[in-house]
């Protein structure tokens, strides 16, 4: 009898531990988007992945959330019929998403969707609803962002030959991508200019000057000044996408601090929605103020009325410019707003490890006491890449942070104050 108890414990804790030990449908699928934005031809670009990233989490939100009815949704009202599988929904939202932002890849992406729905324990009536909910709710975010000014592609976007005004920039000389999310409806923020920045200095002051300088010293491919770390590190954080990144860290932290399934589901959808938000009012600044590139400004030194900005007709940067205006700084934004809706969930000090999920950077992982720290590096990165001047990065980093504060007291609220099953403080 006694034989037969402790065989039944040890049954009971090897399920429990099976069950904590499964795979994380929420962790799983975001891991599959930035696959599928990586591996698509050519790889979806750093702004686009950020709308992307956006439809994805906010239909696995709102499927997992209509079945649970604890919070206001992004878009999609808690209406899931009782009995439905939170995890079957879960992984069809981010599926019927996934196939529509990359249908080249539907083969694949439907052999994970079948993977993952194998491993669900719920019974099949229960998964079978979570579908149809999940699909339901995909196809309801789909059409409602369909209409969000994403299309159609406005005319060609090429700048002017005014001092101090962005043109088009070597090698590629493309016009400016990206136009559209100056205009496009936020997912959150109440317009895309609720936090434009001031500006960028004048071009005589002393303060564009000493950023110039800094620029034209640090961010030159033959720079005798960078050293070798922060020469990998403008590579590193150049090498894949913002989102990729701070996805990666929040799941990173998530686990570490074992956060539930739908604890998880609500992270990556504040996460996101901070981030596409950031990205519109990033490229609302940028196509406002339309202010020129170093690798354009630097060659052009003596026309900007400013004597202690000499000209460099040989500046090359370390990195490729993007073709879009220069402040503020796309990647201080993204990151600015991601660091910030991070702290706020898990502490400003939180010990992070980043590695990148570019092939060139296999191996790298770097290290960091707390976010502040990481967002200085993000800072440094764009400067010494030559691609950016400094107040462009401490103003996206700004804008980022103030979308990111508004986003977490607006957004995915709890429907009842006394709910505190799952406190999502740590």
């Amino acid at each position: 009898m006694k034989i037969a108890k402790v065989l039944l414990v040890l049954a009971a804790l090897c399920t429990l531990f099976m069950t904590t030990a499964r795979a994380d449908e929420i962790a799983d699928w975001n891991r599959n988007l930035f696959e599928a934005a990586r591996l698509n031809v050519p790889p979806t670009s750093a702004l686009a992945v950020t709308r992307n990233a956006a439809l994805v989490q906010s239909a696995v939100f709102d499927a997992v959330n209509g079945i649970e009815r604890r919070f206001t949704p992004v878009h999609v009202e808690p209406a899931a019929p009782d009995g439905a599988s939170k995890r079957a929904a879960a992984v069809q939202a981010a599926y019927a998403m996934l196939i529509r932002l990359y249908p080249s890849q539907t083969g694949a992406l439907t052999t994970k969707r079948t993977n993952s729905l194998a491993l669900i324990g719920d019974s099949q009536t229960s998964i079978d609803l979570g579908i149809a909910w999940g699909q339901t709710v995909a196809d309801a975010i789909w059409a409602w962002r369909l209409t969000d000014g994403i299309t159609p592609v406005p005319p060609s976007f090429l700048g002017g030959p005014n001092v101090g005004q962005w043109r088009p920039t070597p090698p590629g000389f493309s016009p400016g991508a990206g136009v559209q999310f100056s205009y496009m409806t936020p997912w959150v923020i109440a317009s895309p200019s609720q936090f434009r920045p001031a500006g960028p200095p004048a071009l005589t002051s002393a303060l564009y000057a000493a950023e110039y300088n800094e620029t034209k010293t640090m961010g030159s491919l033959n720079s005798v000044s960078r050293t070798d770390d922060q020469t990998l590190l403008s590579r590193f954080w150049n090498a894949s996408t913002a989102s990729a990144y701070w996805n990666q860290i929040a799941n990173s932290l998530a686990d570490k601090r074992h956060f539930s399934f739908s604890k998880r589901a609500r992270l990556l959808a504040l996460l996101n929605l901070a981030v596409a938000d950031a990205g519109i009012g990033c490229f609302e600044a940028k196509y406002t103020y339309v202010f020129w590139r170093p690798v354009t400004a630097i060659p052009l030194g003596d026309t900007d009325g400013n004597p202690d900005t000499i000209e460099d007709l040989s500046f090359t940067t370390l990195l490729t410019t993007p073709n879009h205006p220069e402040y503020p700084s796309g990647h201080s934004c993204l990151s600015g707003a991601a660091g910030e809706m991070l702290a706020l969930i898990f502490g400003k000090n939180a010990k992070l490890t980043v590695s990148s999920d570019a092939p060139e950077m296999a191996g790298v992982v770097r290290s960091y006491h707390g976010f502040s720290e990481i967002l200085e590096e993000i800072k440094d990165a764009r400067v010494f890449a030559g691609i950016h001047f400094r107040s462009a990065c401490n103003a996206g980093q700004q804008l980022g942070s103030g979308v990111a504060d508004y986003v977490r007291a607006n957004a995915l609220q709890r429907v009842n104050a006394a709910d505190n099953a799952e406190d999502e403080e740590n």
